[in-house]
């Protein structure tokens, strides 16, 4: 069977730094931090009173009353992420074929607050209690694809991937798939993810999970550095355009990158911790590199999961030394979670963004944040700390991983004819 080749043809994002595609990029190669004091509630009993929030957003800009009551605010920033992917490809949705055009959105929480909330309200309520008509629909993690997927009238393949914080990685790699097999032509896929509240907070919180340095909160998302104390939360959406090669270049598509490959592997080893000897990252670069047909030494930089986390920044690093072998020296490295916190299931779609450009712009965006190298880490690797840096990039591999041992790396090359 000849396999179709896959490229991407539109971007969207709202994001911690930039409330579009291009915002957020510009951000990225600016080492801008998008980490703040907490806005959406009141932090008094929390430990952590910081995230990366999404800055000046207000629904009525692109909802009017009535329909933004009706979706939660995951589901919000799908919309508005994939309103502007669309755009950004300039279909014509007049005259693709919508059967063969679908959505595949991730989320790894979906619609906590809408819980949260209308949980609290049920319990708290001073008159006879009950729930909104549309707690479940604003609620269920499948429900911002089905927004997207009514919107646009496309009725190709339609699910939501939820696999923790590898969710929106999951979702272009369905893409990808339907779309090389022939069976679909157009894709819009990414994922969004809006925790920022009690609920996400504390759960987070009590797990430990998230950095409490509350004195440094601008530059508290510390990828490899040895003062790191855990990640920074982010929310936002980020949308992708997957096309199938042949119909994008027939309607004169300006096309970003190329789709190569796609890798899935599982640790089999912890809830929440990665195997110490990163077994599963290895598994899955390496399954990544298998189905894109490349060579280790043919990627030029990695957009690494990079949590900030103090286990889990350790093992990708070993996982990329053993992987790469002595090629691991001559890539760049860098998190760009250090600027954007971690958009849980929205991750892998904002790193793959950046991943892209990188590759479209020949500039690899910086880790920013670093002030002490951790000696469990190899300091001979290129971290790409504090300044992005220039570059021929044909390939890029982006790696997220998920609570759960879930891991899902994407590969994307330069575009060629």
């Amino acid at each position: 069977m000849e396999m179709k080749r896959v490229v991407v043809t539109g971007l969207g994002a709202i994001t911690p730094l930039g409330n579009s595609a291009p915002e957020t990029w510009r951000n990225l190669v600016n080492g801008v931090s998008g980490s703040n004091l907490i806005t959406h509630f009141d932090t008094t009993k929390f430990k952590t009173k910081f995230a990366c929030e999404v800055k000046n957003y207000d629904p009525n800009n692109y909802f009017d009353r009535k329909e933004a009551k009706k979706l939660d605010l995951f589901a919000q920033f799908a919309m508005i992420a994939a309103d502007e992917a669309i755009k950004d490809s300039m279909l014509d949705l007049e005259a693709i074929d919508k059967d063969r055009a679908g959505v595949i959105w991730g989320s790894g929480i979906g619609g906590i607050t809408t819980l949260f909330e209308e949980v609290k309200g049920y319990i708290e309520g001073d008159s006879t209690p009950r729930y909104s008509p549309f707690f479940i629909p604003k609620m269920i993690a499948d429900i911002a694809g089905g927004q997207i997927s009514i919107k646009y009238g496309f009725m190709g393949p339609n699910f939501t991937t939820v696999s923790a914080c590898a969710s929106s990685t999951n979702a272009l790699a369905e893409a990808f798939n339907y779309i090389r097999f022939g069976k679909v032509n157009i894709f819009i896929a990414g994922g969004s993810e809006a925790a920022i509240n009690d609920a996400g907070m504390g759960g987070f919180q009590s797990m430990q999970a998230i950095s409490a340095n509350n004195d440094n909160y601008q530059t508290a998302s510390r990828p490899f550095c040895a003062t790191r104390d855990g990640f920074v939360m982010g929310e936002g959406g980020v949308a992708l355009i997957l096309e199938e090669y042949e119909h994008a270049v027939k309607r004169g598509a300006k096309i970003y990158a190329e789709v190569l490959g796609v890798g899935l592997s599982a640790d089999a080893y912890h809830l929440t911790a990665p195997h110490p000897e990163g077994l599963g990252a290895k598994k899955v670069m390496r399954n990544a590199l298998e189905d894109a047909g490349i060579k280790p030494e043919d990627v030029d930089y990695i957009n690494v999961h990079g949590t900030s986390t103090p286990l889990g920044d350790i093992a990708e690093t070993l996982a990329i030394k053993e992987v790469f072998g002595e090629h691991a020296y001559k890539l760049n490295i860098s998190s760009t979670k250090s600027m954007t916190g971690h958009l849980l299931g929205a991750a892998g779609a904002l790193e793959s963004l950046a991943s892209i450009m990188a590759v479209h712009d020949d500039e690899v965006p910086p880790t920013i944040n670093h002030v002490e190298f951790d000696p469990n880490i190899d300091a001979k690797l290129n971290l790409t700390l504090h300044k992005s840096q220039k570059r021929t990039v044909n390939i890029s591999l982006s790696n997220t991983f998920g609570f759960g041992g879930h891991n899902a790396s994407i590969i994307f090359k330069k575009y060629t004819k």
